[in-house]
């Protein structure tokens, strides 16, 4: 089963499929602000398709209907169906990106505390947007191997290894590369089994306050390894 959450980089791996031609980029870009709203109510109706209908039965069809304008005027802007899809997985992935790059690179807060910081804003947004994320991973089929995708992965990934690096700076490639991991797929697969059930906001506190006292345990943990074996080998250079 694929892993519904929001997480950028936790995007399941592209399969081996025929479909790497697929165009999910939308057709054209509105200038104006009438097309703006147009494309704004067939987005807006999509939502609605999605968390109503579900993956299987969304078509361009019923979020016309939805929408109130012809299949003709979402053509105008969407290829086919898996494009709008795309643009609402890429508008969470946009949204995600910014909380990462808000957080993770506010270098005036010390490693640990922005990642406490990210762990209590990715299992709210978790839980406040579960229905429609996982009905957009059941679509994931029809876009997750286009370049887009692919290339915003990435991205989200570099970033978080960036911050990494930057907060076990005496570890090793490999400890920084299982730290990353580690963290991405415990955040992902946690975050995305507790919004499968309606949570309260003092639960969602909680929670996510203990998986931050985990994570960050697990950090400090690492990095006190690292200066201690760090400081064992200095004093066996030491002359003396």
């Amino acid at each position: 089963m694929n892993n519904p959450s929001r997480f950028i980089f936790a995007f399941p791996p592209p399969p081996m499929t025929d479909n790497k031609s697929l165009r999910v980029s939308s057709r054209r870009k509105p200038k104006q602000a009438r097309s703006n709203d147009l494309v704004g109510a067939i987005l807006q109706a999509a939502i609605q398709v999605l968390a109503k209908e579900g993956a299987r039965r969304f078509t361009t069809t019923r979020v016309a209907e939805r929408a109130g304008v012809s299949v003709g005027s979402i053509y105008q802007y969407f290829p086919n169906k898996a494009s709008i899809l795309f643009r609402l997985q890429s508008d969470e992935w946009q949204q995600t990106t910014a909380m990462l790059s808000e957080i993770l690179q506010d270098t005036t807060k010390p490693p640990l505390e922005r990642l406490r910081k990210l762990v209590h804003a990715f299992v709210r947004s978790e839980c406040e947007e579960a229905a429609v994320r996982t009905a957009l991973d059941d679509a994931a089929p029809l876009y997750r191997d286009a370049p887009e995708a692919i290339a915003t992965k990435a991205a989200g990934e570099h970033m978080f290894r960036t911050f990494i690096d930057e907060a076990l700076p005496k570890a090793t490639e490999a400890e920084r590369a299982l730290a990353s991991e580690l963290v991405k797929d415990t955040l992902s697969a946690v975050g995305q089994h507790f919004s499968q059930e309606p949570r309260s906001d003092q639960e969602i506190t909680a929670y996510a306050g203990a998986l931050a006292d985990m994570l960050c345990a697990y950090l400090a943990g690492l990095g006190a390894q690292n200066t201690a074996r760090k400081v064992k080998r200095s004093v066996r250079g030491s002359p003396g």
